[in-house]
């Protein structure tokens, strides 16, 4: 799979920087530019081609909204600002997502991971696309570090606050992310929800017995809501 070009523009270095950074942890992203205005973007992309943008809203001279509005033929955009009011002009121009500083890597997974969704059918033959789509790992970063985990050694997730617990079959973590954003990050032919504060991995159950799923000793409760949508998943009718 070829690396995706990606321009960042905003008018923080320590922004720029961040960004930079978050791309840097993805092997698919390549990062071709880094400006500190629109039109310094603007004489960018009139030498160059870029997949994704990442684009502050509220910059001088001229802001990221009026920015697109000036590109017939815009790359996909990733909106990023401060400012909770830019979202609704943000989707009316289909940007294709919108990052609130300050925000974590994994949210900004989240985005790049749409944004590819949406580059990959036009550039991508169907044989690659399995692969762009089917990663085997995730990366989730807790206490401090980041880590690699397979999806193979992921047994399940709990809803905990504002965190999620993950357990693997090597480590317990808790990133601090929501429940949501994990499902968000997990494809769901392998991981599936079968209660409002569980997760499992398909292929880690040992056995299921009445309303309990079994993986490594631990039970896990299946949700009467989720109950039926679970057993059809795995190949049974209630």
């Amino acid at each position: 799979m070829s690396p995706m070009d990606c321009l960042i523009v905003d008018d923080e270095p320590i922004a720029r920087d961040i960004i930079l950074k978050y791309c840097s942890h993805l092997p698919y992203l390549r990062v071709t530019g880094s400006c500190g205005s629109a039109l310094e973007a603007k004489a960018v992309l009139m030498q160059q081609k870029a997949d994704i943008v990442f684009l502050d809203i509220n910059m001088p001279v001229i802001d990221g909204i009026s920015f697109l509005n000036t590109l017939k033929s815009p790359p996909q955009v990733i909106f990023t600002t401060a400012y909770k009011e830019y979202a609704v002009d943000a989707f009316d121009l289909a940007a294709c997502d919108y990052l609130l500083k300050p925000f974590s890597l994994e949210r900004f997974m989240v985005a790049v991971d749409k944004a590819m969704e949406k580059i990959q059918p036009a550039n991508y033959p169907e044989v690659e696309s399995g692969n762009l789509k089917e990663d085997d790992f995730l990366f989730l970063k807790a206490d401090g570090k980041i880590y690699k985990i397979m999806h193979d050694d992921l047994l399940y997730a709990e809803a905990n606050g504002n965190y999620t617990k993950v357990k693997t079959s090597q480590h317990t973590l808790l990133p601090a992310m929501t429940f949501s954003g994990f499902e968000e990050l997990v494809p769901k032919s392998k991981f599936l929800r079968i209660h409002r504060s569980f997760i499992i991995n398909k292929s880690r159950i040992d056995h299921i017995e009445g309303n309990r799923v079994f993986i490594q000793n631990t039970e896990i409760p299946i949700g009467s809501n989720y109950r039926e949508q679970f057993l059809k998943q795995i190949g049974l009718s209630s």
